[in-house]
């Protein structure tokens, strides 16, 4: 297949780009930056410049492709809510170039508040959009998939690791080291799950290689760690004390993160693995944070 990815030279996107061609697509990679077109290029892959807002270039990319799969974000948590947007519009632009066809896409989602305080499943909704948690990813996807858009959904759990994570886990770190501490809210029970970025993207590949109309897919290797564990593993790497802040002093000390910091989100994947065959086969995020350059120098 001729795979057309979003996000192709990111820290999930740019393994799910060597998941592909290991298996033999040939894949196209939206860049933004020279730097990026030529880092793309350098591994077998096709190129086309453009970026999110730039919906002709998602049309051109989709219409030459034989499945996308969307895994671009923007990462600016101080305007979120322009980012989700800027996400839902990119969204419909790649769904109206695959109307009437059965080209499948797959969309990039997350776990946050689809099933606070108990596993969530493939087959759980997701939560509608609210000024508090604006994305809307997978409500794009509903409306692409009732006009008969060949869509479907992986959801991303909190943390996606591996060599080069630049996500929670890692501001964590560096807020411990510019704090003195390394905090957790409340009692730090709440879980968030985890998969290492390799796995992800094997899910991607075979998500699109299945290509059913309508799938929901968990990436998730480990169900639900302690967020406490997570803090009490970055306090005894950087030798700072670990210690909980009430909800109503998170803002202060987690800044934007207060929210992501504070929520419970365990997930299965039993439906994905049934579904795909799909089996984790890398390393934990604790052992992973222990050998992939979580704790520079």
């Amino acid at each position: 297949m001729r795979v057309f990815v979003t996000g192709a030279t990111g820290f999930v996107g740019s393994a799910v780009v060597e998941s592909l061609l290991e298996a033999g697509h040939q894949v196209v990679g939206l860049v933004r930056s020279e730097a990026g077109a030529d880092a793309l290029a350098a591994r077998g892959a096709g190129v086309l410049r453009g970026d999110l807002e730039d919906h002709d270039s998602l049309r051109r990319g989709a219409d030459g492709a034989d499945a996308v799969i969307h895994a671009a974000f923007i990462h600016d948590f101080s305007a979120f809510a322009r980012s989700c947007e800027i996400d839902r519009r990119a969204i419909g632009a790649i769904g109206a170039a695959l109307q009437g066809t059965a080209r499948p896409l797959l969309v990039t989602s997350g776990l946050a508040l689809v099933a606070p305080g108990r596993p969530a499943t493939e087959a759980d909704m997701p939560p509608a959009a609210t000024a508090g948690y604006p994305r809307a990813s997978e409500a794009a996807v509903l409306e692409l998939a009732a006009g008969g858009v060949n869509a479907g959904v992986v959801r991303l759990p909190a943390s996606v690791h591996g060599a080069g994570d630049h996500g929670f886990v890692p501001f964590l770190i560096g807020l411990a080291r510019e704090k003195g501490v390394s905090a957790y809210v409340g009692d730090g029970q709440n879980r968030w799950p985890a998969v290492h970025r390799r796995d992800a993207a094997q899910l991607y590949r075979l998500g699109i290689e299945n290509a059913e109309a309508g799938a929901t897919y968990h990436a998730i290797a480990e169900d639900g760690i302690r967020f406490r564990d997570i803090a009490d593993a970055i306090g005894r790497r950087l030798g700072v004390p670990v210690r909980g802040v009430t909800p109503e002093a998170a803002p202060a000390h987690f800044s934007w993160m207060a929210h992501f910091a504070a929520m419970d989100m365990p997930a299965s994947s039993a439906r994905t693995r049934a579904a795909l065959g799909w089996t984790p086969r890398e390393i934990g995020l604790f052992a992973d944070m222990a050998h992939a350059g979580y704790f520079p120098a």
